[in-house]
């Protein structure tokens, strides 16, 4: 997929599509850059005038995050229209904790979704943008077992055959970054799915890719499944919080009743008992404990992931 050619990714159908449930958005593709996070998050550090504007994560933010300065006189509200910004192939992807993300173009589906958001409690964002994801590419009724699972608080897996070890392997991640534009906050959504096999990942957690359950994926049609559906649980989100996607999160925790080791210094180990009603992770080492996920890496004990 590296021969020079670009894909077909229908960003017209695709406008059409998500500019009802986001007017004025905008579709954009490129063929190379370096993060679509990044490029997304310097737009709206200019649209605000505070080009050193600090960058936050969900779970470090209050309840409220409306504590900024105005901005600058005579910004347009335009500034803060959404933008859903394709890269073909992205250089220097991100992922939590500063990690990298490999992608290629064609092999891998790398976007971010830029949008204003103001919900009242945002802890438990990026596992409801989990569910979006894999609801959208795993559409199979309550009574057959999954094929992609989530691991707290930011990644998917595609599941492998009961009582394997490790469960599975890791098929994409979730990058939630927020920044202040005005009275507003902008909030950035960056995606990465493995779509194609690849010849050498050198993920600890293994690879897996959305060929393995659709003969036919590509990464513009895993754009097109997931890109309504996020938009749509973007907006449940704001007005209800984790809790509508708490049972659908429930059926899909690759950690739920497995030993897993913690970064907390003083929780190194535990057995992961689900999570509470605001996402925070629940472990039980003697007493029960609550991680929230700026807090901590997790791993599974029998995976290095």
């Amino acid at each position: 997929m590296n021969d020079g050619r670009h894909l077909h990714w229908g960003a017209e159908a695709l406008w059409q599509q998500l500019d009802p449930l986001l007017p004025g958005i905008s579709v954009e593709v490129v063929a190379r850059l370096e993060s679509t996070n990044t490029r997304l998050l310097e737009r709206a550090r200019q649209s605000s005038g505070q080009r050193d504007a600090p960058i936050t994560r969900p779970s470090d933010l209050g309840d409220s995050a409306a504590d900024t300065e105005p901005a600058p006189y005579g910004r347009r509200s335009g500034d803060t229209q959404p933008c859903l910004l394709v890269a073909e192939h992205q250089t220097r992807g991100r992922g939590r904790l500063g990690r990298d993300w490999q992608s290629g173009s064609g092999v891998s589906l790398t976007f971010s979704l830029s949008l204003a958001l103001a919900p009242a409690d945002w802890s438990g964002l990026s596992l409801a943008v989990g569910v979006a994801l894999a609801d959208a590419l795993d559409a199979r009724n309550a009574a057959q077992a999954p094929r992609i699972g989530l691991k707290w608080p930011n990644d998917l897996w595609l599941l492998d055959a009961p009582g394997s070890a490790p469960p599975g392997r890791k098929l994409g991640g979730v990058l939630i970054e927020t920044v202040a534009v005005g009275e507003r906050r902008m909030c950035v959504i960056g995606i990465g799915l493995n779509v194609l096999p690849q010849a050498s990942v050198g993920l600890s957690s293994g690879f897996a890719c959305l060929q393995e359950i659709d003969a036919n994926a590509s990464a513009p049609r895993a754009l097109a499944q997931v890109a309504a559906p996020l938009v749509q649980a973007l907006q449940r989100f704001e007005t209800g919080g984790f809790a509508p996607f708490a049972d659908t999160y429930a059926r899909r925790d690759l950690l739920a009743g497995r030993a897993i080791t913690t970064t907390r210094p003083d929780l190194p180990e535990g057995v992961a008992e689900g999570v509470d009603a605001r996402g925070a992770l629940r472990v039980r080492a003697g007493e029960l404990h609550s991680l929230v996920s700026g807090e901590v890496s997790v791993r599974l004990q029998d995976a290095a992931c």
